[in-house]
Order: C-alpha cells, then sequence, then structure tokens
C-alpha cells in the first residue's frame, strides 16, 4: 500500500505493480519542475477533497467554513495554471488513448502492456512467414538447380560475396 507525506512529497513506499522499489528524483530542468508541480496539484487536490468532506460533516453553519474550501479550491487553480504555463515548454507527446485510460480510470501500464503482447505475438505470427517463404524459397532454388543446371551460380551465390546481379 502506498501512503503520501505531504510535508516530504514522497511515497513512503512503493505500490505494488510499480516497476520501482523507490521513488527516483525528478529529472532535471522544465520537466522536472513540471513532475514537482503535479505532485504538488495531487496533494492540493487531496487537501482539498478532505476540507470538503470535514465541512460536511460538520455543523455548515460554523463562520468561516466556506473560507477553507475556497482556498483550497484557489489552490488547486493556481497549480493548474502554473502546470499551463510550464506546459508550453514541453513538447512531448501523450497518445489519446493514454488520457482516456486515465479518464475512465484503467491503469495506462495495462495499455502498455497489451500493445507489448500484441507486438510479440505479431513479431511471431511474422517470423513464422519469414520462415516458412524462405524454407519455400530454399526448395525451390533447389528444385531449379536440378532442373535448371546453368542457373546453379545464380540461385545458390557464393558465400564469399554476394553478388546482385539482374
Amino acid at each position: 500500500m502506498t501512503s503520501y507525506n505531504p510535508e516530504s512529497q514522497t511515497l513512503s513506499s512503493h505500490a505494488p505493480d510499480s516497476p520501482r522499489s523507490s521513488q527516483s528524483p525528478p529529472p532535471s530542468g522544465v520537466q522536472g519542475d513540471l513532475e514537482l508541480e503535479l505532485l504538488g496539484l495531487a496533494n492540493a487536490l487531496y487537501n482539498l477533497g478532505t476540507t470538503v468532506i470535514n465541512d460536511s460533516t460538520k455543523d455548515r453553519d460554523r463562520p468561516g467554513g466556506a473560507k477553507l474550501v475556497g482556498l483550497g479550491a484557489n489552490e488547486v487553480v493556481n497549480h493548474l495554471m502554473s502546470i499551463d504555463n510550464k506546459a508550453q515548454d514541453i513538447r512531448t507527446m501523450i497518445p489519446f488513448q493514454v488520457l482516456s485510460d486515465i479518464d475512465n480510470a484503467r491503469n495506462p501500464m495495462q495499455l502498455t502492456k497489451e500493445r507489448l503482447e500484441r507486438a510479440a505475438t505479431e513479431n511471431q505470427f511474422m517470423n513464422g512467414k519469414i520462415a516458412a517463404i524462405d524454407s519455400y524459397r530454399k526448395l525451390l532454388n533447389e528444385a531449379l538447380a536440378s532442373n535448371f543446371p546453368e542457373t546453379a551460380n545464380y540461385l545458390h551465390p557464393s558465400q564469399d560475396g554476394i553478388k546482385m546481379e539482374l
């Protein structure tokens, strides 16, 4: 289980499905700043959610209660504005399917896993086709060489150097 410590902005333990056992430091430059800002946004959203829950379960007529929610909402808006400003300098393209999966509460790593498995399956299929064509080509060359001996030099080129003659 993962727990978040907002003071240090680190994860205290890794997620069970995480490929990393610990959180690595953010990259340097604009991308690192953006990553830290996203972490701050996640923290601000968590704080806003807990503030809303706490305010809805306590006495609603308490003076100043709405100000806490408003401050939290302003903090979220400021993080979003900062992220939007920093995103202008980054040219990283994110596939639409990944964003769609995140919006639909699916793990984007599952999409990556599915695509890798599909690519491996297609690769095996194509390797089978290539092996079949090579086998057929060898059989055809042997049959041509036995029936037309004058073509043997062209069908079985020497191993020293490959000649391409038309």
